[in-house]
């Protein structure tokens, strides 16, 4: 049980990593939209499943410490 909780908590914090970059991703594309602003619905895409799965298993973990 300690070994998932662990392990739900490494996933955790490489989601979080994931969800971050995409953020930051589709930030850089809203400040140049001129350039970049067909690959907007793409990224957005990815940043909405990368904050999905991270409260996901946020939740999850909240389950193991209850």
């Amino acid at each position: 049980m300690a070994e998932d909780k662990e392990q739900l908590k490494a996933q955790i914090k490489k989601l979080n990593a994931q969800a971050t970059n995409l953020k930051m991703n589709l930030h850089d594309l809203a400040e140049a939209l001129a350039t970049g602003w067909e690959k907007i619905p793409e990224v957005a895409a990815q940043a909405y499943e990368a904050y999905k799965s991270l409260t996901e298993a946020r939740s999850r973990l909240a389950a193991t410490s209850g």
